[in-house]
């Protein structure tokens, strides 16, 4: 014990006083974003601050630089707890991830928001989470939990939390949804950030967007629609994550608005975790002849200043979070620090992780074959057209084939897809799909943005019962069938998320995916492409457990038209 004046006693850990005591001097050349050089120099690191940076006359030849910072990422999506992550991403030179937690928070509510908190809790990497805005994200699907306003009042409480997560919402906020608005409000009153969520909004809708105090947006997919969305004083993030990537189409945006941009991943899938995360982004973009200092603002400065993290500034009396890579151009990452520890050196993780007890939320029964059928209803129908590498889909419209029960059409791709929720035992809705190009069998996964049902797409609709009756037996997971055998991942925590290592999901993974490929499918990631399927508020035609849904009109439409 330590007697303090007064006579007040507080005690100090002997791992506190470690820390208090420990200083050390890391050289090497310092990438200085904040004066745009880079010259040797000598961080003096005092317990988990720098104290001070010194100029030298000569360091080693490698380079350190800030610790970077995912600007916007749902850590469910790489199917593993955020322990798991935190072992992948410090070896890419990540040290801070700005979490929404949306996905786990549409299965479980709060105590999921709660459960991520606890797990990332156990590892040194810096998770920041978002209050769930949008739970469920529309009216017209079933989710596990909501979130109202008092809920959000609750978080915005919470020291972990830093932001109201992205507002997916933005029919509410044009047209003054007073609950939507309410947690807009509650966020502002904590003086904290608020997402967007915008795809394609423009003209006076998108000024009203912004006005009510939205300030991010990672849903651009045209330099036009960033263009706009910055002149109005929105920041971009540019995603590159495994379903959507726009960073080709925007990366103008870092020479033109540098103080305007940051990178993100949103949705990244276990195998490419396993394989890269901002770091290539960043060798990618400086190979591409974008200026060093700009690209790497982008994902240390901004998303540090933007959303008042203690993390990315590489600078005297601020956490000692920073990696050391063999070249900028190439991002090849050496060491990473996180508050004046080192969590990884050159292959190999310096924590362990002990995962928590998987949380869950899945209470349907089987289905049976006449459970999907179609029966026609019409002359002609609506079909979603998907697309590889896109959220957005398209509706088309196809004549209705002779029978009364509509099936499959292998030969022109229209295979059939199917919701089923998975929190109550009401029936299944289905409809038809085109894009994936699939020849045979059928696969499914209790990953479905943003309720977590379980969707399928297949070629007959015994294949597509049995995969999904597969997922219901595992409670959560991915699943597919080629008519004769089955082959499935589990995601026990939340049925979204595995309780294993990254590269272990992530060979697992990929077997199922080039299992679906091998039957046909002309997905480059099929079970990505397919949780995207049910996200209502992406445009133009989805499927939710309720049924058909027009993301332009933001309505259940019929499947068949006459």
């Amino acid at each position: 014990m330590f007697s303090l004046t007064g006579g007040t006693e507080l005690a100090i850990s002997a791992r506190e006083m470690l820390k208090m005591e420990h200083t050390m001097i890391i050289a090497g050349q310092l990438i200085d974003i904040h004066n745009r050089k880079i010259y040797p120099a000598q961080i003096n690191i005092k317990g988990e601050l720098i104290d001070r940076i010194d100029q030298v006359n000569k360091a080693q030849g490698h380079y350190i630089l800030p610790g970077l910072i995912d600007a916007h990422i749902h850590i469910e999506s790489s199917m593993c707890t955020p322990g798991a992550f935190a072992a992948a991403a410090v070896s890419r030179g990540t040290t801070s991830v700005v979490s929404d937690p949306h996905e786990i928070a549409n299965v479980l509510g709060i105590d999921g928001v709660k459960f991520m908190i606890s797990d990332a809790q156990k590892v040194p990497l810096k998770f920041w989470f978002g209050a769930p805005s949008c739970v469920p994200a529309t009216s017209f699907e079933s989710s596990g939990a909501v979130i109202d306003h008092n809920d959000i009042e609750k978080l915005m409480e919470m020291p972990q939390i830093k932001y109201l997560a992205e507002v997916m919402n933005f029919p509410g906020v044009v047209y003054d949804d007073p609950e939507i608005h309410y947690k807009i409000k509650i966020a502002k009153s904590h003086g904290k950030p608020v997402d967007g969520h915008a795809p394609g909004l423009s003209g006076n809708d998108l000024k009203k967007y912004v006005a009510a105090g939205i300030s991010t947006d990672h849903e651009c997919s045209t330099m036009e629609e960033a263009l706009e969305k910055i002149s109005l004083g929105m920041k971009i993030l540019i995603r590159e994550g495994s379903a959507a990537r726009n960073l080709n189409e925007l990366k103008d945006l870092i020479r033109i608005h540098p103080d305007m941009v940051m990178l993100c991943s949103d949705d990244l899938h276990p195998e490419m975790l396993a394989e890269r995360h901002i770091n290539k982004l960043v060798a990618r973009i400086i190979a591409d002849g974008y200026d060093l200092f700009d690209v790497l603002r982008c994902c240390t400065v901004n998303p540090a200043k933007h959303y008042d993290l203690k993390s990315g500034l590489l600078i005297p009396g601020q956490p000692a979070d920073f990696i050391i890579v063999n070249d900028p151009a190439e991002m090849t990452v050496l060491e990473t620090w996180i508050e004046g520890r080192k969590v990884f050196d050159r292959g190999k993780v310096l924590f362990n992780y002990k995962n928590n007890e998987a949380i869950n939320n899945f209470n349907c029964s089987p289905v049976s074959e006449e459970d999907i059928r179609i029966k026609r209803a019409g002359n002609k129908m609506r079909v979603i057209e998907a697309f590889d590498g896109e959220l957005l889909t398209k509706e088309i419209t196809v004549n209705c084939p002779p029978g009364k029960n509509i099936k499959p059409d292998i030969r022109n791709d229209i295979l059939k897809i199917v919701v089923k929720d998975r929190y109550r035992d009401s029936p299944p809705s289905a409809g038809f799909i085109k894009g994936f190009g699939l020849r045979k069998g059928a696969f499914a996964g209790s990953v479905a943005h943003d309720s977590h049902n379980i969707i399928s797409i297949g070629t007959n609709d015994i294949d597509i019962v049995n995969a999904i009756n597969e997922i219901i037996k595992l409670k959560g997971g991915l699943s597919v069938t080629d008519g004769e055998n089955m082959s499935s991942l589990p995601l026990p925590v939340a049925g979204i998320m595995s309780d294993q290592p990254v590269n272990r999901v992530a060979e697992n993974y990929q077997e199922l995916s080039h299992k679906v490929k091998s039957m046909g499918c002309r997905m480059s990631a099929p079970f990505m492409t397919l949780s995207f399927m049910a996200l209502l508020v992406i445009p133009e035609l989805k499927l939710s457990d309720q049924g058909l849904f027009d993301g332009r009109r933001f309505c259940l439409v019929d499947m068949f038209i006459s």
